[in-house]
């Protein structure tokens, strides 16, 4: 049995309608908004139930996890002016699974745009705003309710 993680706290704040960084919910999970806005639109998939990585849900679970993780990069590409989607799945910290989907960007400075983003130095990026990050927030959840994908 997996223990508490993040991950676990932040899908049941998903379920309880308390964490202002949720988008919408998919068949495979929660579409949330990073805690953190370096790369606009930094999103994250965290699974429904919560299970410790993929290997752990059966074969259609994963083709569904993956499939509309791949969605969400769509997403992104259609409403930033991204030009890339970098997708990581580690669970070396929070041992529990959770896709990260990162938009790219050109304007990206040359020091950072052909590394992983956690290069990135994450304790002074833009936090998460509601205000200023609903509009992205509401654009991806459109694409996604055109996709077929939001619950």
């Amino acid at each position: 049995m997996l223990m508490s993680t993040l991950i676990h706290q932040r899908v049941n704040a998903c379920k309880s309608g308390e964490n202002p960084k949720t988008i919408c919910r998919i068949k495979s999970g929660w579409v949330v908004l990073g805690d953190v806005q370096f790369l606009p639109g930094y999103s994250l998939l965290l699974p429904d139930p919560v299970v410790g990585d993929l290997n752990q849900l059966n074969h259609n679970q994963r083709k569904v996890f993956l499939h509309e993780m791949s969605l969400i990069g769509d997403a992104l590409l259609e409403v930033t002016d991204a030009y890339l989607i970098n997708y990581e799945v580690l669970g070396n910290s929070e041992h529990a699974l959770h896709a990260h989907i990162f938009p790219r960007y050109k304007s990206e400075l040359d020091e950072f745009s052909s590394r992983p983003v956690w290069f990135y130095d994450w304790k002074s990026a833009p936090p998460f705003d509601a205000d200023h990050d609903s509009e992205i927030m509401n654009d991806i959840l459109q694409y996604l309710i055109k996709a077929e994908v939001a619950i």
